[in-house]
């Protein structure tokens, strides 16, 4: 690798449309903020840039439901994150909002460059259009029935019943969320950027780290390249966000779409950041100096954004230049997902725990270190209320918290306050602690983003220290060898001092009161400030001889009990009788809108016994898989919701029961001429409904 002068860390920027929960800080921000912490530790130069995603869709629409301007939705939320973000640690340098005009000027800036380049295509397509309401419907503005699941509330991007990703001329009874109005296709044009154009560059670049980046990230790259990269919109038809800094007619009403904007917030804070450093030309040494790093912290499904799309904007930039030549992220460590008591975070059905009410209730640091524990690096893993209060009192009261305590009071108690005795290194060594290992394999833990082996780590000196303290007895051995019970003391305090570098960058407000209470002047930021590396000083003991401690001891942690997690317990059963009962109600709904029909209506459905030739997934949809299927003498291609629960293999030779005299619908690019049936079994499982029989195939179900 190059060398690194800098390192420009950045998170996914959050959308100010609601408060951020612990999916989002387990995923990107408390990772993030433990890797700036350690790389601050080391006496490195590093910046942490934050912020509010604050355009799209989403916002106007909770602004038209409330009656509000989209700009109070988004002070509103960028507040409430923002301090949510500070009452938990997390460490910015900077953090932004797009919805600024620093922010406006870059992307304009990016979008003028590319289009004076003639990079982007400008194509004319048709979109629904609410004649009533005069405006053309953006994906979120409509709604209609789902053609995979049959959910009549599906939005125009997404179905959330089923999660197949849509498009609005795919949905069925389409209706204007707006006037719910029935919509009418109109054309109108659209700026588009040609992502194939940087296809081959694209690849060249995800193959340059498939040795240094996670699987995930790679593998996830690797499927959107092999499908072929094609030209993706930049503009919308909408009056909240970004307009186009150019005059033609045909800019008028069009907004930078938010995916093309967003991303761009990264420069645009660290040029913010660099004004309010008092030097406005320092960002281009984090962004534009080959000797700095950039790492993009993100959630697995945000991968392709900053993989793919994120560089290709990058690379129109640069293309032709010979200065100002921006830096590509270095590394996209992209996260998992944490679930919630077994189930996935979901804002839309407020099934979540969010951030600043949690801190409302127990300690940024218990919480820090319980997600720590529980990164989810290579799998989704899951907060449960039992695990935090086990992990708060088992590992932080009873092990870190205890030995911290006991030594400071003992101390106090018996030696006047002072660390009675000079420890050698040789002393420090004995403690059966491989100081230069441990710390090599810290620094591997933290620089390849192996957090959860990191706080292992440091944990496993508490568990060490609280071992060598109970053994070595010192309460005991005071009465008879008080030299050797100051030895032990010596070395206990020292360990407290080391434990609390250790921890800081997951519990920094916990290491900075183990400092304070070992009586050591200035705060850890103090000590970063001064640019030595925190870490290095471990390799020996360093509280000397006769150097004094706080007179009074502080209870660390103080444990959760049986009775402080009952009411997150009784919440958490309304929330699922509520999803339940909601789920009822969409079943129902579902039941419906099917109307009694008449047996002569029943006689016009032709089904037809079928048998499962071959199976594939489609491209980007992951719900549905593409069956070709042998009905009689001819073949069909049909368009299935089943991939979830089925894998291609297990679909082949399947005989099935086909809705053969069902009108084609394109879905996804791929034409679906019919439908196989299949029934719904608990926790949403599906069931293809197999015909047995010999020699059934073409033939009509009676």
């Amino acid at each position: 690798m190059h060398l690194v002068k800098r390192t420009l860390v950045t998170t996914a920027l959050p959308y100010a449309n609601g408060p951020v929960h612990l999916g989002h800080l387990a995923g990107v921000y408390l990772p993030a903020d433990i890797y700036v912490r350690y790389k601050r530790l080391k006496g490195e130069d590093v910046v942490h840039i934050g912020g509010s995603d604050e355009h799209g869709v989403p916002i106007t629409i909770t602004a038209e439901k409330e009656g509000i301007s989209p700009q109070d939705v988004v002070d509103r939320y960028h507040r409430m994150n923002l301090d949510a973000f500070r009452k938990c640690g997390i460490s910015f340098d900077y953090y932004g909002r797009t919805s600024s005009s620093g922010h406006h000027d870059t992307a304009k800036e990016f979008f003028l460059e590319i289009e004076k380049k003639g990079i982007f295509r400008r194509k004319t397509e048709k979109q629904f259009y609410d004649a009533i309401a005069g405006r053309f419907l953006s994906d979120r503005y409509v709604t209609g029935t789902c053609p995979i699941c049959g959910n009549p509330e599906a939005n125009g991007d997404q179905c959330e019943q089923c999660g197949t990703h849509l498009s609005p001329t795919e949905l069925l009874n389409p209706k204007s969320k707006l006037s719910r109005a029935i919509p009418e296709l109109r054309e109108t044009m659209h700026w588009y950027f040609p992502l194939g154009r940087f296809q081959e560059a694209l690849e060249a670049y995800v193959a340059s780290h498939e040795h240094d980046w996670r699987p995930n990230v790679v593998n996830y790259s690797r499927t959107w390249l092999k499908q072929g990269l094609n030209d993706r919109a930049i503009t919308r038809d909408l009056s909240w966000g970004i307009e186009l800094p150019i005059s033609d007619r045909e800019a008028q009403g069009k907004v930078l779409y938010v995916w093309f904007d967003a991303v761009l917030g990264y420069i645009s804070f660290t040029r913010q950041w660099a004004a309010a450093m008092g030097d406005a030309s320092l960002w281009k040494a984090y962004w534009q100096d080959p000797e700095s790093r950039v790492v993009n912290f993100i959630g697995k499904d945000n991968v392709v954004f900053h993989t793919l799309m994120f560089p290709a904007i990058l690379m129109a930039w640069n293309e032709g230049r010979q200065s100002e030549i921006y830096n590509l992220a270095d590394n996209v460590p992209a996260s998992e997902f944490m679930n919630f008591e077994g189930r996935k975070f979901s804002k839309s059905r407020n099934y979540a725990v969010y951030l600043g009410e949690f801190l409302e209730k127990f300690p940024a640091d218990t919480l820090r270190y319980s997600i720590a524990m529980n990164y989810p690096e290579n799998k989704d893993t899951d907060f449960s209320w039992q695990d935090f209060q086990n992990r708060t009192n088992g590992e932080l009261a009873d092990t870190l918290g205890n030995f911290i305590k006991r030594s400071v009071d003992f101390t106090n108690a018996r030696f006047d306050g002072r660390v009675p005795h000079a420890c050698s290194v040789e002393e420090w060594n004995s403690l059966g602690i491989d100081w230069h290992e441990t710390l090599g394999k810290l620094d591997q833990a933290f620089e390849q983003f192996h957090f959860r082996d990191a706080v292992s780590l440091g944990m496993e000196i508490a568990r060490a220290a609280n071992r060598f303290l109970t053994e070595s007895e010192p309460w005991k051995v005071i009465k008879t060898d008080r030299q050797a019970a100051a030895k032990t003391m010596a070395l206990s305090l020292n360990l407290c001092q080391a434990l609390s570098v250790v921890l800081y960058p997951v519990i920094p407000d916990t290491a900075g009161r183990i400092r304070s209470m070992l009586g050591i002047d200035g705060s850890f930021e103090d000590a970063i400030a001064s640019g030595s590396s925190q870490f290095s000083g471990l390799l020996s003991p360093r509280l000397v001889e006769g150097h004094r401690i706080r007179e009074q001891s502080e209870i660390l942690f103080t444990k959760i009990e049986d009775a402080d997690i009952e009411p997150e317990l009784k919440k958490i059963e309304r929330l699922l009788a509520d999803t339940e009962k909601r789920e009822a109600g969409v079943a129902a709904e579902r039941m419906a809108v099917r109307p009694e029909i008449s047996f002569d209506d029943f006689q016009k459905v032709d089904l037809r016994a079928a048998t499962v030739l071959s199976a594939e997934k489609v491209k980007k949809a992951a719900k549905l898989l593409k069956l070709q299927l042998k009905v009689g003498s001819e073949t069909r291609q049909v368009l299935a919701g089943v991939a979830e629960h089925y894998s291609p293999e297990e679909m082949v030779g399947k005989q099935v029961v086909l809705v053969a005299n069902l009108a084609e619908r394109t879905i996804r690019g791929e034409v679906s001429q019919g439908m196989i049936l299949a029934v719904e079994g608990q926790e949403g499982r599906l069931f293809v409904l197999e015909p047995s029989g010999t020699d059934i195939n073409g033939n009509q179900i009676q």
